[in-house]
């Protein structure tokens, strides 16, 4: 077989598409989007800073990161899932049972508190319960081989369920020294949780990013074969990352009973504010990957779309229809992007 040189110079026109054609085209609309997406967050503010009273108020801007705190740290941990199983939704990492680990979590924190036991214990039994409901969607995922779509839902419902035996269907109030800590005010009177949100995402920040074991995540989510061929512990990294979904899951039933003095019924409404932020994070990526980052500046954008519609006195059924577009697009313009750079 002969192998013919061309060495015509090409002409800056008309010249035929190369492989590096589509990739530097893709390139281009993600960054176009990323800069889109903070312009966005820009005007958004703008518009609510001009029409909404006390919006860039130092005491709702801190009422806005507190209020972000519990759902942020949800996204944190279905982030570290969409890392480490890849970003499609279907038939990638996706972790639909973390709101119901959070309700299940926050009442097993609750009922501990209501029975006598100490902070320490009812921690360790909160984080516990997250640890385990993370170890069986892994069991589910990586050993049961089930879609993590379908797993995690069905586990989403058993845990719901438990949660209702374990609580009867009612609030199970609780008053303990760290609660009290935690639903205070810091320094501006920004709120702890906002403070915990701030601390909690730099820490899983900097382990995600800057270590071996967060790059090894990447690695196995946007290429598992090369990185079996590598010899990377692919099974063991993407259920070690559902194991740390899970204990988030904990850490914010913890941080939700600080916020609400008891359990609560309703944790299955924060799932769609929880997928929405981690699947947005992407957007504000610099390869539309997700990362903590990214999930940081989502859960504030999404936290400033819901206390200025809250100031403007807009239907919170209109929230709900605007995060659900929201996905529609992420989901739309990211996979459209990477079959562009392909």
């Amino acid at each position: 077989m002969s192998v013919e040189l061309d060495l015509t110079p090409l002409s800056p026109l008309g010249q035929e598409a190369t492989p590096a054609g589509p990739a530097l085209g893709g390139q281009i609309a993600a960054l176009a989007l990323r800069a889109g997406s903070l312009i966005a967050f820009a005007v958004i503010v703008a518009v609510f800073a001009i029409t909404a009273p006390y919006f860039l108020s130092v005491g709702n801007i801190g009422n806005v990161v507190g209020q972000s705190a519990i759902p942020g740290v949800l996204a944190v941990g279905l982030t570290i899932v969409l890392i480490a199983g890849g970003s499609n939704v279907v038939t990638g990492g996706i972790d639909l049972s973390l709101a119901a680990n959070m309700g299940l979590s926050a009442a097993v924190y609750a009922t501990l508190a209501q029975a006598g036991y100490g902070d320490g214990t009812a921690v360790a039994a909160a984080l516990l319960t997250g640890g385990i409901i993370g170890a069986v969607n892994a069991f589910a995922v990586v050993v049961a081989g089930i879609v993590p779509l379908l797993a995690t839902l069905a586990v989403m419902n058993v845990v719901a369920g438990i949660e209702l035996v374990l609580t009867q269907n009612t609030v199970i109030p609780a008053t303990t020294p760290l609660l009290s800590a935690l639903s205070s005010s810091g320094p501006l009177g920004i709120p702890v949780l906002g403070l915990v949100l701030v601390v909690f995402t730099l820490i899983v920040g900097a382990i995600v990013q800057f270590t071996p074991t967060g790059l090894r995540l990447y690695a196995v989510g946007e290429f598992p074969e090369a990185g079996r061929a590598a010899g990377l512990p692919v099974r063991r990294l993407t259920a070690g990352a559902f194991v740390a979904s899970g204990l988030c899951g904990g850490f914010a039933g913890i941080l939700s009973v600080s916020n609400l003095s008891g359990s609560t019924t309703g944790s299955g409404e924060m799932l769609l504010p929880v997928v929405v932020t981690a699947l947005l994070g992407a957007v504000f990526s610099r390869r539309l990957v997700p990362t903590i980052g990214g999930t940081l500046l989502s859960t504030l954008f999404v936290g400033i779309l819901v206390n200025g519609f809250q100031l403007l006195n807009i239907s919170s059924t209109l929230v709900n229809g605007v995060q659900g577009i929201l996905i529609l697009l992420v989901v739309s313009a990211t996979t459209l992007l990477r079959k562009k750079e392909a």
